[in-house]
């Protein structure tokens, strides 16, 4: 069955080319020119990747971004505008996976796109069949869960995936380009995603972010699950 793919942007000229070369390389493609119009088709029927752009009308993409996170962890991809390094830290902090800057290369968004479908396909393999447990924290690789202390914790796809690789290399540090190239497996990713990603789990996780237990940063290197039970 062909993945659907919905295309969030106010500019014709980006949407239709890019619509027509999904649609070549085998995927369904809806489009929206507002928030509105995208918050609308996305909750009519499912979706397996989200292309977002950050300045709409109606709707800007950032509330998009963030009422979408709200009940579903289908991967968002932000475009913003050349330089605006607010609006990319911002799409990350709403629950984006990732960010691009305009202009782009058609090539670098289907890259991009099947890199991200590749990571969520395999992440539901069968093969991790196995549930992590340190102290109040119970993670289910197959359910794709997370509980704390009894709660469940709404996890995005990639903060799923960030914990994951840490949590099953317990002492390990990893530094931020070997996150990136377990967690991301995308070139084209920047290493603050990785770093807003952990402040963002870290948000859910731990009970003080300013000491936290779970989730440690190595000095000079990066970052890694505790090893202490």
């Amino acid at each position: 069955m062909a993945k659907r793919i919905l295309l969030v942007d106010d500019e014709p000229l980006i949407l239709k080319p890019l619509k027509y070369q999904l649609e070549m390389d085998g995927y369904e493609t809806e489009l929206a020119m507002d928030g509105e119009e995208a918050l609308e088709k996305f909750f009519s029927r499912p979706f397996d990747f989200v292309l977002l752009d950050v300045m709409l009308p109606k709707l800007d993409g950032l509330s998009v971004c963030q009422r979408i996170r709200e009940r579903s962890n289908v991967p968002i991809i932000m475009l913003t505008a050349k330089g605006e390094d607010m609006d990319k830290i911002l799409g990350l902090e709403y629950g984006a996976d990732d960010y691009m800057t305009k202009p782009f290369n058609t090539l670098e968004v289907r890259t991009r796109i099947r890199t991200v479908l590749r990571r969520v396909a395999a992440a539901q393999s069968p093969e991790d069949k196995k549930i992590l447990r340190v102290r109040e924290m119970e993670v289910n690789l197959i359910k794709r869960t997370v509980m704390l202390a009894g709660e469940e914790i709404k996890l995005t796809a990639k903060e799923f995936d960030l914990l994951q690789l840490l949590m099953t290399n317990r002492g390990r540090p990893y530094t931020r380009k070997e996150i990136l190239d377990a967690v991301w497996k995308d070139p084209f990713a920047s290493e603050r995603t990785v770093d807003v990603h952990v402040r963002r789990l870290r948000e859910k996780v731990e009970h003080d972010t300013a000491h936290p237990f779970y989730i440690l940063t190595e000095w000079k290197v990066g970052y890694k699950f505790t090893d202490v039970d």
